[in-house]
């Protein structure tokens, strides 16, 4: 049995939960876990991030490694194309993603999202690098309805997960939305939200931030 173990508010725990229940994956979810530095997590994840995941008394850790291996061990409801080409031009996408968009919009996170601070200095770097990291993706993406082309893959799952946050964390620190470089980009987000896997995902997600929020008041 497969089980995912992280917590909802993480856009990396929700990327593996999409392609899990895309894929149709018979799993079991422990969402009650959050990162850490104690040495008896760093057994279990080395690095102290979420998620990781339990197969057959082994553990995954790296959201990108554990995808890998479910296109591996579950190749019935492939997210990859067959066509090595066509592979890792959905790597490249999911790279631009995650390197270039989501890990540089997330030093923007501490001061938007969690009442911290952040540099002038800082700020305009976050920027030029976002900037730079909105033309590739402009470049790469394809749209035709998904991100890589006709069907829906792991760049997708991606996607799904990232690019909200690249919006709303721009809109919130510069007052623009870094994604509106991109025409294609809202319709495309709007319609994988409406897919019943991201659909189930968001809500699992919103209903976890609520509960963050209820907690931090008390």
């Amino acid at each position: 049995m497969f089980k995912l173990c992280g917590f909802r508010v993480s856009n990396y725990h929700n990327k593996v939960l999409i392609a899990l229940l895309e894929k149709g994956v018979a799993f079991e979810e422990d969402f009650t876990v959050t990162p850490s530095q104690k040495d008896d997590y760093l057994a279990r994840s080395p690095m102290g991030k979420v998620p990781y995941a339990e197969v057959n008394g082994a553990r995954l850790c790296e959201s990108g490694v554990i995808l890998e291996y479910l296109e591996d061990a579950y190749p019935q409801k492939p997210l990859l194309p067959g066509e090595p080409l066509a592979r890792a031009k959905v790597r490249e996408l999911v790279t631009v993603i995650e390197l270039h968009l989501e890990l540089v919009a997330r030093r923007l996170y501490s001061a938007v999202f969690f009442g911290g601070t952040i540099a002038d200095a800082a700020k305009d770097a976050v920027a030029k690098d976002l900037e730079k990291g909105i033309h590739a993706l402009k470049a790469l993406a394809r749209f035709e309805p998904f991100i890589a082309g006709k069907g829906f893959t792991l760049a997708d799952c991606a996607a799904a997960v990232h690019l909200p946050l690249v919006s709303l964390s721009t809109k919130l620190a510069y007052g623009r939305d870094f994604l509106d470089a991109i025409p294609q980009a809202k319709p495309y987000v709007k319609m994988l939200g409406e897919r019943p896997a991201v659909a189930q995902v968001n809500a699992g997600r919103k209903a976890a931030q609520e509960a963050m929020a209820a907690r931090a008041k008390k």
